[in-house]
Protein backbone atom coordinates (compact mmCIF):
# COMPACT_ATOMS: atom_id res chain seq x y z
CA UNK A 1 0.00 0.00 0.00
CA UNK A 2 1.58 3.37 -0.95
CA UNK A 3 1.99 5.72 1.87
CA UNK A 4 0.76 9.33 1.94
CA UNK A 5 4.08 10.60 0.68
CA UNK A 6 4.22 8.48 -2.09
CA UNK A 7 0.84 9.01 -3.39
CA UNK A 8 1.28 12.59 -3.18
CA UNK A 9 4.59 11.72 -5.08
CA UNK A 10 2.58 9.92 -7.78
CA UNK A 11 0.24 12.82 -8.34
CA UNK A 12 2.41 15.15 -8.84
CA UNK A 13 4.27 12.71 -11.49
CA UNK A 14 0.99 12.08 -12.97
CA UNK A 15 0.30 16.23 -12.96
CA UNK A 16 3.58 16.41 -14.15
CA UNK A 17 4.43 13.77 -16.94
CA UNK A 18 2.31 13.53 -20.21
CA UNK A 19 1.18 9.46 -19.69
CA UNK A 20 -0.69 7.02 -21.59
CA UNK A 21 -4.29 6.76 -20.78
CA UNK A 22 -6.30 3.87 -21.71
CA UNK A 23 -9.63 4.32 -22.01
CA UNK A 24 -12.61 1.32 -22.43
CA UNK A 25 -15.74 2.88 -24.56
CA UNK A 26 -18.98 1.37 -23.46
CA UNK A 27 -20.33 1.65 -20.04
CA UNK A 28 -16.84 4.25 -18.96
CA UNK A 29 -17.74 7.22 -22.07
CA UNK A 30 -21.23 6.70 -22.82
CA UNK A 31 -24.53 3.97 -21.69
CA UNK A 32 -24.70 0.83 -22.92
CA UNK A 33 -25.84 -1.68 -20.92
CA UNK A 34 -28.88 -0.28 -20.34
CA UNK A 35 -30.17 -0.29 -23.90
CA UNK A 36 -29.49 -4.06 -23.77
CA UNK A 37 -31.19 -4.19 -20.63
CA UNK A 38 -34.51 -2.52 -21.99
CA UNK A 39 -34.18 -5.30 -24.89
CA UNK A 40 -33.67 -8.24 -22.57
CA UNK A 41 -36.95 -6.69 -20.69
CA UNK A 42 -39.11 -6.87 -23.86
CA UNK A 43 -37.69 -10.27 -24.76
CA UNK A 44 -38.98 -11.64 -21.19
CA UNK A 45 -42.42 -9.94 -22.04
CA UNK A 46 -42.70 -11.16 -25.01
CA UNK A 47 -41.54 -15.14 -24.13
CA UNK A 48 -43.97 -14.69 -21.44
CA UNK A 49 -42.95 -17.86 -19.51
CA UNK A 50 -45.63 -19.75 -17.75
CA UNK A 51 -42.87 -20.58 -14.93
CA UNK A 52 -39.35 -19.24 -15.38
CA UNK A 53 -38.76 -15.64 -13.85
CA UNK A 54 -36.59 -12.96 -15.44
CA UNK A 55 -33.58 -14.12 -13.32
CA UNK A 56 -33.96 -17.66 -14.80
CA UNK A 57 -34.57 -16.78 -18.04
CA UNK A 58 -31.45 -14.47 -17.73
CA UNK A 59 -29.33 -17.66 -16.52
CA UNK A 60 -30.41 -18.90 -20.00
CA UNK A 61 -29.18 -16.62 -21.74
CA UNK A 62 -25.99 -15.68 -20.01
CA UNK A 63 -25.30 -19.34 -20.61
CA UNK A 64 -25.23 -18.73 -24.00
CA UNK A 65 -23.65 -15.67 -24.69
CA UNK A 66 -21.02 -17.23 -22.73
CA UNK A 67 -20.61 -20.21 -25.27
CA UNK A 68 -20.97 -18.19 -28.20
CA UNK A 69 -19.01 -15.01 -27.50
CA UNK A 70 -16.13 -17.34 -28.16
CA UNK A 71 -16.79 -18.27 -31.23
CA UNK A 72 -19.11 -14.61 -32.71
CA UNK A 73 -17.81 -11.99 -29.92
CA UNK A 74 -19.87 -9.32 -28.64
CA UNK A 75 -22.18 -6.58 -30.14
CA UNK A 76 -25.91 -6.00 -30.45
CA UNK A 77 -26.38 -8.09 -33.81
CA UNK A 78 -24.57 -11.29 -31.41
CA UNK A 79 -26.77 -10.42 -28.73
CA UNK A 80 -29.54 -10.75 -31.59
CA UNK A 81 -28.64 -14.35 -32.60
CA UNK A 82 -28.13 -14.93 -28.56
CA UNK A 83 -31.93 -13.91 -28.06
CA UNK A 84 -33.27 -16.42 -31.07
CA UNK A 85 -31.54 -19.25 -29.67
CA UNK A 86 -33.13 -18.61 -26.14
CA UNK A 87 -36.36 -18.55 -27.35
CA UNK A 88 -35.98 -21.43 -29.24
CA UNK A 89 -34.72 -23.09 -26.08
CA UNK A 90 -37.43 -21.22 -23.66
CA UNK A 91 -40.48 -21.17 -25.89
CA UNK A 92 -43.57 -22.87 -25.07
CA UNK A 93 -45.42 -22.11 -28.06
CA UNK A 94 -44.56 -23.39 -31.75
CA UNK A 95 -41.88 -20.85 -33.01
CA UNK A 96 -42.20 -19.29 -36.58
CA UNK A 97 -39.92 -17.12 -38.15
CA UNK A 98 -41.68 -14.13 -36.99
CA UNK A 99 -41.37 -14.71 -33.66
CA UNK A 100 -37.48 -15.15 -34.49
CA UNK A 101 -37.67 -11.62 -36.58
CA UNK A 102 -39.25 -9.75 -33.75
CA UNK A 103 -37.10 -11.26 -30.92
CA UNK A 104 -34.16 -10.39 -33.10
CA UNK A 105 -35.04 -7.00 -33.39
CA UNK A 106 -35.22 -6.20 -30.29
CA UNK A 107 -31.69 -6.64 -30.28
CA UNK A 108 -31.49 -5.16 -33.85
CA UNK A 109 -33.12 -1.85 -32.75
CA UNK A 110 -30.02 -1.14 -29.99
CA UNK A 111 -28.10 0.42 -32.90
CA UNK A 112 -30.64 3.22 -33.55
CA UNK A 113 -30.20 4.39 -29.50
CA UNK A 114 -28.64 7.84 -29.14
CA UNK A 115 -25.46 7.97 -28.05
CA UNK A 116 -25.09 9.23 -23.86
CA UNK A 117 -22.01 10.26 -22.68
CA UNK A 118 -21.96 9.74 -19.06
CA UNK A 119 -22.17 12.89 -17.57
CA UNK A 120 -18.94 14.70 -17.27
CA UNK A 121 -17.11 12.20 -19.72
CA UNK A 122 -16.67 15.48 -22.48
CA UNK A 123 -15.17 18.11 -20.62
CA UNK A 124 -12.92 15.14 -18.38
CA UNK A 125 -11.65 13.37 -22.03
CA UNK A 126 -11.17 16.85 -23.68
CA UNK A 127 -9.02 18.06 -20.82
CA UNK A 128 -6.89 15.12 -20.58
CA UNK A 129 -5.81 15.18 -23.74
CA UNK A 130 -4.48 18.60 -23.33
CA UNK A 131 -2.33 17.20 -21.28
CA UNK A 132 -1.45 13.27 -22.18
CA UNK A 133 -1.40 10.56 -24.49
CA UNK A 134 -5.10 9.01 -25.15
CA UNK A 135 -5.77 5.36 -26.70
CA UNK A 136 -9.55 4.11 -26.98
CA UNK A 137 -9.58 0.16 -26.59
CA UNK A 138 -12.77 -1.56 -26.50
CA UNK A 139 -14.40 -5.07 -27.66
CA UNK A 140 -17.01 -5.77 -30.31
CA UNK A 141 -17.99 -5.96 -33.70
CA UNK A 142 -15.99 -3.27 -35.38
CA UNK A 143 -18.38 -1.51 -37.55
CA UNK A 144 -20.29 -1.05 -35.04
CA UNK A 145 -17.73 0.06 -32.42
CA UNK A 146 -16.67 2.35 -35.11
CA UNK A 147 -19.97 3.84 -35.62
CA UNK A 148 -20.31 5.07 -31.68
CA UNK A 149 -17.07 6.23 -31.79
CA UNK A 150 -17.75 8.43 -34.69
CA UNK A 151 -21.17 9.49 -33.08
CA UNK A 152 -20.08 9.90 -29.91
CA UNK A 153 -17.98 13.24 -30.80
CA UNK A 154 -15.01 11.99 -28.82
CA UNK A 155 -12.63 10.27 -31.73
CA UNK A 156 -10.84 14.02 -32.06
CA UNK A 157 -9.41 13.30 -28.51
CA UNK A 158 -7.80 9.56 -28.68
CA UNK A 159 -4.30 9.29 -30.19
CA UNK A 160 -5.37 5.71 -31.40
CA UNK A 161 -8.09 3.98 -31.34
CA UNK A 162 -8.33 -0.27 -31.38
CA UNK A 163 -11.20 -3.01 -31.14
CA UNK A 164 -10.33 -6.45 -30.58
CA UNK A 165 -12.63 -9.37 -29.95
CA UNK A 166 -12.00 -9.63 -26.20
CA UNK A 167 -10.16 -7.61 -23.64
CA UNK A 168 -7.79 -10.32 -21.98
CA UNK A 169 -4.42 -10.17 -20.72
CA UNK A 170 -2.85 -10.73 -24.55
CA UNK A 171 -4.77 -8.16 -25.82
CA UNK A 172 -3.50 -5.62 -23.75
CA UNK A 173 -0.16 -7.12 -23.80
CA UNK A 174 -0.32 -6.54 -28.07
CA UNK A 175 -1.65 -3.08 -27.72
CA UNK A 176 1.10 -2.33 -25.11
CA UNK A 177 3.90 -3.87 -27.01
CA UNK A 178 2.55 -1.93 -30.55
CA UNK A 179 2.10 1.53 -28.83
CA UNK A 180 5.43 1.56 -27.03
CA UNK A 181 3.45 1.58 -23.90
CA UNK A 182 5.39 0.89 -20.41
CA UNK A 183 4.23 0.59 -17.10
CA UNK A 184 5.05 3.01 -15.50
CA UNK A 185 3.41 5.53 -17.60
CA UNK A 186 0.51 3.69 -18.87
CA UNK A 187 -2.93 3.78 -16.85
CA UNK A 188 -6.18 2.04 -17.82
CA UNK A 189 -9.41 3.39 -16.85
CA UNK A 190 -12.85 1.24 -17.36
CA UNK A 191 -15.59 -0.09 -15.46
CA UNK A 192 -15.58 -3.59 -15.74
CA UNK A 193 -12.66 -5.83 -13.75
CA UNK A 194 -13.32 -8.85 -15.64
CA UNK A 195 -12.42 -6.70 -19.08
CA UNK A 196 -10.66 -3.61 -18.15
CA UNK A 197 -9.28 -4.00 -14.61
CA UNK A 198 -7.77 -7.24 -14.06
CA UNK A 199 -6.20 -8.21 -17.81
CA UNK A 200 -4.30 -4.86 -17.31
CA UNK A 201 -2.52 -5.59 -14.57
CA UNK A 202 -1.99 -8.84 -15.48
Amino acid sequence: MATQNTSRANRGRFASTRQNLIFDADDTLWENNIYFEAAFDQFCEYLAHSSMTPEEVRAVLDELEIANAKIYGYGSRKFARNLAACYQHLAERDISDSDLEIVMDFAHKILDKPIELIEGVAETVADLSSRHDLTLFTKGDPEEQRLKIDRSGLACYFQHAAIVKEKDAPAYRELAQERGFHPDNTWMIGNSPKSDINPALA
